[in-house]
């Protein structure tokens, strides 16, 4: 269990953290953490519930074939510096790193993180201009708590998002919602109809992609787990 401060909070509350199969218990103040860890206590059978509902933790070892955006991805062992080989003909994509274990499972997030820092900079930059709105920063990171994270420009500065990079696991229609929902708070900083009515002119129905993030998001973060990712 790991506690933790939260000083926007007015509660205490817990929460299962599944990219590190843990419970944090949260307080809003630091002399109330002790609190905080007496209500988790009182609420083992919950944790061990939700715990036991989270997917197994995936490995990731030379042979086994991923998906990358939809697309299939081969991962080999091979000497040198790491590397993401783009399909031919007769082969799908590849991702060639040394040895096996923690080390290789880390080289295999390195250009996966590559991948999807590449695709949703496009994206952003994309759904940006059809929005009017300035090309946003982007930066992919390994949040927890969600998807995509946007702060929209202030003046004489230029907006900036934040993606999940596990986003890449997920097809890609879903992925580039993300990035339309992430660029349509560029101009909305709310939920509201006229936020809603940007992410529709730009990627239709997002109800399907919303689902899809439901029904499989443990999962990505069950990717490489064993391994520390």
């Amino acid at each position: 269990m790991r506690l933790r401060v939260n000083g926007r909070a007015r509660r205490i509350s817990l929460r299962i953290d599944r990219a590190r199969r843990e419970v944090v218990a949260s307080a809003p103040s630091l002399h109330r953490l002790s609190e905080a860890a007496d209500f988790a206590k009182s609420r083992a059978a919950w944790i061990a519930a939700r715990m036991a509902e989270l997917p197994q933790p995936s490995t990731l070892a030379p042979g086994q074939v991923i998906e990358v955006f939809g697309q299939p991805v081969r991962l080999a062992s091979a000497e040198g510096r790491a590397r993401w080989i783009a399909a031919s003909a007769d082969q799908p994509t590849e991702i060639r790193a040394m040895g096996e274990g923690e080390g290789f499972a880390r080289a295999v997030k390195l250009l996966i993180r590559k991948q999807a820092l590449n695709m949703f900079e496009a994206r952003s930059a994309h759904y940006a201009g059809r929005l009017g709105a300035a090309t946003p920063k982007v930066a992919v990171t390994d949040t927890t708590s969600r998807w995509g994270s946007c702060t929209p420009a202030r003046p004489g500065g230029a907006g900036s998002i934040r993606y999940s990079w596990r986003l890449a696991l997920a097809p890609f229609a879903v992925a580039d919602y993300v990035a339309a929902h992430e660029c349509a708070h560029l101009l909305e900083a709310n939920h509201g109809p006229k936020f809603w009515a940007h992410v529709r002119a730009l990627v239709g129905d997002e109800r399907p992609h919303r689902a899809w993030l439901r029904a499989h998001g443990a999962a990505l973060h069950a990717f490489g787990a064993q391994q520390g990712l």
